[in-house]
């Protein structure tokens, strides 16, 4: 029997199976289940820290709400203490030809103005005929329409001689087009150039009064040549000004100037306009190129080319009778546009007399400002030689806009607050408790804001809001504006108002802006103010229930895997009693015990 028994120590036992893993494999018993019943019941307590949780933060929003609704009414306050607000002014002109502004503190009365001229700027007309003319050599043959320097390109189509069509091409020389002209009419139209004065004149060689052009014309021929009818009936017709033009974009070298420009030998060249500087290059640049550099320059002059009167032209960006100064440094470009020899327009002041007076005033500019008339803060943009007055006022509905704007303001922290501090009453009887219901925070925010505002100060005439029309309604905490007696007591005592709200002893704004500095903060001090420190309360208290619940949960995860280890030791235990179990059995079986 000892060796039996002997044998049967000796048995080797199979080692655990990774099936055991599987819970109540060998036992029977579902252990996993019991391990999450059991984590379950340990976080039990997070469901009700959660849900402070979630309490703490919702008020802690709805604090930063009242916040921000309280940093508005802080500006509100900052407006209605800034002197500046009571000296604000309107000012009324008399006359659509004139506007008028009033900086604050300006002398409150009504001011005549006598305009006799206004202000124009400084023009210099350069030199008419600048450019080369359409044919110098009067060889019309060589003169290409479509590039031959016209002010207006032209345009290929048909065109119109007393009731002939004369078709042409843009490559058509200037003598094809007068052939073109003979041609449709028979010879009865002839055309000629003079190369002296640049210009085209069509003859009736039959002395008939001559027609041009038509409302079916494609070609804008006789347009680009100047050839209008005129007002009577003629035998002849003649260009009405010069044909030649500038041409602008193209490279200076054919840019079509009688003078070409000229720099130095690596043609570079300079000029100087009121002592600023502009520089150009004959091979890269073009004459717009030129024109652009000096308009966007600080010469203060705006330079262009009339093609109507082949001049260019500069003028002063500012009016006045001030004057323009240039000069040729390296090159040739003033002299070759015609710029320094041109013709200076001086500009004009604007002349006026004050309030009846006999003395003539000046201004450099239409605009008058203190500078000129003396007075200050006054500033008067006339577009016309006129009469007029300019009446300065308080800007009383300025200072009503900023109280009513207070109030609306100090509306809306309240209703807000009340809103949250509400307890509302369920269908069932039972009630619901708002968001800030009991809170002493919120409830003190919305008392103090109503005592302060309310409670008046010493002054002579007006002591409190309700002199300025501003009264609680007796049902809740916010406030209504009766404008009429808030505009009446601006427009009779505009100094009482001014001092209720910013004497720095005991005005409304003082005593309003101390409150909102200690309860959000302010300019004034770093200490946060009582509700930013409730706020950073709540949400340490938010912070501490997080860890409370990260701490329970690394817990828990202990406690789970320490569960799983014992329950799985049980298994193998379980596991090895059966293996030796199931042996035994078999050994009886077959008789070998």
């Amino acid at each position: 029997m000892s060796s039996t028994v002997t044998q049967i120590g000796l048995t080797p036992t199979a080692s655990t199976s990774p099936s055991l893993a599987v819970t109540g494999l060998a036992s029977g018993m579902d252990w996993s289940t019991v391990v999450s019943e059991l984590a379950d019941a340990e976080r039990a307590p997070e469901t009700e820290w959660k849900t402070q949780q979630t309490k703490l933060n919702n008020q802690n929003s709805a604090f930063t709400t009242i916040q921000g609704d309280l940093t508005t009414l802080q500006t509100d306050v900052e407006t209605l203490q800034n002197s500046s607000l009571y000296t604000s002014r309107t000012a009324q002109s008399s006359d659509s030809s004139a506007t008028a502004t009033a900086a604050s503190g300006t002398n409150i009365g009504t001011y005549s103005f006598d305009i006799s001229q206004l202000a124009t700027a400084t023009t210099i007309h350069g030199k008419s005929g600048v450019n080369s003319v359409l044919s110098p050599d009067g060889d019309l043959s060589n003169v290409t329409i479509g590039t031959a320097g016209f002010a207006t390109s032209v345009t290929s189509g048909t065109f119109t001689v007393n009731g002939a069509q004369v078709t042409v091409a843009t490559t058509d020389s200037l003598q094809q087009v007068f052939d073109a002209i003979s041609s449709a009419t028979s010879g009865e139209v002839t055309a000629s150039y003079d190369s002296t004065a640049d210009k085209i004149t069509l003859t009736d060689t039959k002395g008939n009064n001559i027609t041009l052009g038509s409302a079916a014309d494609t070609s804008n021929f006789l347009q680009a040549a100047r050839l209008y009818n005129g007002s009577t009936s003629a035998t002849s017709i003649t260009s009405s000004a010069a044909l030649g033009s500038v041409q602008l974009s193209a490279s200076m070298q054919d840019a079509d100037l009688k003078t070409a420009v000229q720099g130095d030998s690596s043609n570079n060249g300079s000029f100087t306009i009121n002592g600023v500087s502009i520089s150009y290059n004959t091979s890269s640049d073009s004459i717009q190129n030129v024109l652009d550099r000096i308009n966007s320059s600080s010469a203060g002059v705006t330079a262009s080319f009339d093609s109507q009167n082949s001049r260019f032209v500069l003028t002063n960006n500012t009016t006045g009778n001030v004057g323009v100064s240039m000069k040729d440094v390296t090159g040739n470009f003033l002299a070759a546009t015609g710029l320094s020899g041109g013709t200076t327009v001086s500009g004009q002041n604007l002349l006026y007399t004050l309030n009846g007076g006999t003395q003539q005033l000046t201004s450099l500019s239409n605009t008058i400002s203190s500078g000129s008339s003396g007075i200050s803060g006054l500033t008067v943009t006339a577009t016309q030689a006129a009469s007029f007055t300019v009446t300065v006022a308080s800007d009383t509905s300025k200072i009503s806009s900023a109280i009513q704007q207070f109030v609306t303001d100090y509306n809306s922290v309240q209703s807000y607050i009340t809103t949250q501090m509400a307890v509302t009453n369920n269908s069932d009887g039972s009630v619901t408790a708002g968001l800030l219901t009991g809170d002493m925070t919120a409830n003190g925010i919305a008392s103090s804001l109503r005592a302060l505002s309310f409670a008046g100060i010493t002054s002579s005439t007006i002591s409190s809001l309700a002199d300025l029309g501003v009264t609680t309604n007796g049902q809740n905490n916010t406030a209504t504006v009766d404008t009429d007696t808030l505009n009446s007591a601006l427009a009779s005592n505009l100094n009482a108002v001014q001092s209720f709200f910013t004497n720095s002893t005991n005005g409304l704004g003082t005593q309003l802006m101390n409150y909102l500095d200690d309860t959000i903060g302010g300019a004034s001090t770093t200490t946060p103010g009582t509700l930013t420190q409730h706020e950073t309360d709540l949400s340490t208290q938010s912070s501490d229930i997080t860890t409370q619940i990260s701490n329970l949960e690394t817990k828990i995860t202990s406690d789970t895997t320490n569960w799983n280890s014992e329950f799985t030791a049980m298994e193998e235990a379980e596991s090895q009693t059966n293996q030796e179990l199931t042996y035994l059995s078999q050994q009886v079986s077959s008789g070998a015990l």
